[in-house]
């Protein structure tokens, strides 16, 4: 698996509020420019939009507080990964729902910390959904 290299770096703070204030932000941003569902155009798969909700309710079934500050640090990231990478994912078929495929793409910080994102498809509508992101320890 190829690894995709960011040019931003992952947020900084100590507390959740803290990180998420800041990551939220940029959502905020994302989803000011479209009516409906907030989404970004992805490079991979021909310009189709990856939609962003399911990636903060994803993340507030969390239980572990600092699992939620170290995944939220990486949001700029994978949302620039998302929209420029060309590399090919891992790809497999959910094991839960057969109807899903779940894509793992790896990227990559300037300060050289690997992760990775997850989009998930659902193959009867085709549509992508941002689901998470997290480091490699």
């Amino acid at each position: 698996m190829q690894i995709y290299q960011v040019k931003s770096d992952k947020l900084h703070g100590t507390n959740f509020s803290e990180v998420c204030k800041k990551a939220f932000e940029l959502y905020r941003v994302i989803k000011k420019k479209s009516k409906r569902r907030s989404y970004v155009r992805s490079a991979y798969f021909n310009k189709e939009k990856i939609f962003l909700e399911l990636f903060w309710q994803h993340l507030h079934e969390k239980l572990n507080h600092r699992d939620k500050v170290r995944r939220v640090r990486f949001f700029p990231c994978a949302i620039e990964l998302v929209q420029h990478t060309k590399f090919d994912p891992e790809s497999k078929e959910n094991v839960d729902r057969k109807s899903e495929i779940l894509h793992r793409f790896a990227g990559k910080t300037k300060n050289g910390e690997i992760f990775f994102v997850q989009i998930k498809e659902d193959k009867k509508s085709g549509q992508k959904w941002f689901m998470s992101v997290f480091p490699i320890d």
